[in-house]
């Protein structure tokens, strides 16, 4: 992975010094990246168990530390790395917490609506074929869609349901509101988000409903 010359393209650009300062600056800054790279990389691929998705986030925490703290003292560019780096690496699982039940609520039985823990019920994403990362990419693009396209109240009892992962009293404390006015707002809105997506939605018999 080759990174510097990107990362310093931004960072030269903001950077308030200018001559001898700022070439001694960029040199310091382009040693300190070769020489973390090789064991960033290692530690985010441990992190996610996905070579690219660990280059990806490597690369995201070196920009940011050149963009934010280019000006900073050289013996305080390590911490400030590793800090980006597992804040990085942070976002991400969360990211995959919130794919992860959304991906599970579109293989549900019906009469599981209501007391559904898509927390529990979220899957492992290590081992899917590239042909389900796809459909799954596809299914949360139109879910996304779909959403939006809800009523407020309905929209916001299944964002807080599924993609916060919060029961049905947690979500009623956010919403202000009762427990029941929580599962009237999410079946509502579950069913009508059924009727939008049957292309992703799996029959009772594993097919896809509508004949698709």
């Amino acid at each position: 992975m080759d990174v510097n010359t990107a990362v310093f393209a931004v960072s030269c650009s903001g950077t308030s010094t200018t001559g001898t300062r700022a070439l001694q600056k960029e040199r310091q800054l382009n040693q300190f990246l070769a020489g973390v790279e090789r064991r960033a990389l290692r530690i985010a691929e441990i992190a996610v168990r996905d070579r690219d998705e660990a280059l990806d986030l490597v690369q995201d925490a070196m920009i940011k530390l050149v963009r934010n703290y280019s000006g900073r003292g050289k013996e305080e560019w390590t911490p400030l790395f590793y800090r980006i780096l597992q804040n990085g690496v942070r976002d991400w699982h969360r990211r995959q917490a919130v794919r992860n039940r959304v991906i599970v609520w579109f293989g549900r039985k019906p009469k599981d609506d209501n007391d559904y823990d898509p927390v529990a019920a979220a899957p492992d994403p290590i081992g899917r074929a590239p042909d389900e990362e796809l459909q799954n990419s596809e299914a949360m693009n139109s879910l996304e869609t779909a959403v939006h396209g809800l009523p407020a109240r309905q929209r916001e009892a299944f964002m807080l349901r599924t993609f916060e992962g919060l029961d049905v009293a947690g979500t009623a404390v956010a919403m202000g509101c009762s427990q029941g006015s929580v599962k009237t707002h999410y079946s509502r809105a579950v069913h009508a988000l059924r009727a939008e997506l049957q292309e992703h939605w799996p029959g009772e018999d594993g097919s896809k409903e509508g004949g698709r």
